[in-house]
């Protein structure tokens, strides 16, 4: 009989959820220590998590014991496409929720789920044979590469630079994004290193233009955010290094067999305009823990029939989202000029259609 009842690869974000969230319920579970980072750069990205995301790591006991300086409330935003009248605004009130999302500081988060992990009872940090295996390493997970499943990757020829910023106004936690041809960049709300006045910035673009962006010096590149911002969140600020990944749309063409499952980036990856990634991840620990709670008594843990029925309850929406995030991709990085018309008329129309915006709010609150 195997020492443990899961094993856990991949001890970020999405792994230390499962492990917990799993060890909650009573499993024995090994979770297997990501080797240590050679760069021992800052990590300055921030990710804009939903309510049902929140919820799981407040039932984790992770959520309350984040800095408060960690975790900002999105009440607001506002999206400008490539003429200045071309808007859509979002708001928390117009949803009726007390926030849109939540802006948290991605090293802080790790560092709480770090520490619930060493006090964890029913969790060993180790590896060693278990009734099932959880893959949650990342899109390039090394051991789902060994077991022989494809991973279809689709690149998008851009890179995303992330940074934290300070203000000159603000912020009053409002997020501001520019969708246009050929970038996507977004201003999320944040009360680090300056509390109402910081800013953590994801911004999209071309290969060979994020390359020109990160050799700028300091001012150089303030002034090219001045110049693609147009000023409207005032005077900006860089306040850490800048880091920058490379982006792209992938899925696995399996998420489980005899044993084992994927989960999060292992099994897909998003185009992140929409700030969706972490939230499919951590549906999808949502998802399989109740799976896992559902089953029938004499069924294993490794049972496959019990992994497929996790396997359905996430296929649909993560598809769902990586098709949005895909179209909306392709349709603000066309520069054909009736295609560019088209989309800023459309973004015009659905800012006066209050049920529709509603709706596409709805779905990204309950991804």
């Amino acid at each position: 009989m195997a020492a443990y009842d899961v094993q856990v690869f991949g001890a970020g974000i999405v792994g230390r959820c499962l492990a917990l969230a799993l060890a909650r319920r009573g499993l024995q579970v090994a979770l297997r220590p990501d080797p240590a980072r050679a760069d021992a750069s800052e990590d300055v990205r921030a990710y804009a998590l939903n309510a049902a995301s929140v919820a799981l790591l407040r039932d984790l006991k992770v959520w309350d014991a984040l800095p408060a300086h960690a975790a900002t409330p999105l009440h607001d935003m506002q999206v400008q496409g490539d003429d200045a009248d071309a808007v859509i605004e979002f708001s928390a009130w117009q949803q009726r929720v007390a926030e849109l999302a939540w802006i948290v500081d991605v090293a802080a988060l790790e560092r709480e789920l770090a520490a619930a992990v060493r006090f964890a009872p029913n969790i060993a940090l180790t590896e060693a044979p278990a009734a099932l295996t959880a893959l949650c390493e990342g899109k390039a997970s090394a051991t789902r590469e060994s077991l022989g499943v494809g991973f279809e990757r689709a690149s998008y020829g851009q890179r995303a630079i992330a940074a934290r910023l300070t203000a000159g106004r603000d912020h009053r936690n409002v997020a501001r994004q520019w969708f246009r041809a050929p970038d996507v960049l977004a201003l999320l709300p944040f009360d680090t290193p300056t509390p109402q006045h910081s800013y953590a910035l994801v911004w999209s673009l071309p290969e060979a233009r994020a390359a020109e962006l990160l050799a700028l010096d300091v001012p150089a590149f303030e002034a090219a955010l001045a110049d693609a911002t147009g000023g409207n969140a005032g005077p900006l600020r860089l306040a850490s290094e800048r880091m920058a990944w490379p982006l792209m749309l992938a899925e696995a063409d399996a998420w489980c067999g005899p044993g084992w499952v994927l989960l999060g980036d292992a099994a897909h990856v998003v185009h992140p305009l929409a700030g969706q990634g972490l939230n499919l991840g951590l549906a999808d620990v949502m998802a399989l823990v109740r799976t896992i709670a559902e089953r029938e008594p004499w069924r294993s843990l490794g049972d496959e029939k019990l992994l497929r029925r996790y396997v359905r309850a996430r296929r649909v929406p993560t598809w769902a989202m990586s098709r949005m995030t895909d179209g909306l991709f392709h349709l603000f990085a066309d520069e054909t000029p009736a295609l560019r018309e088209l989309r800023n008329r459309g973004l015009t129309l659905v800012n006066r259609i209050a049920p529709l915006k509603r709706w596409l709010t709805g779905r990204a609150l309950d991804s």
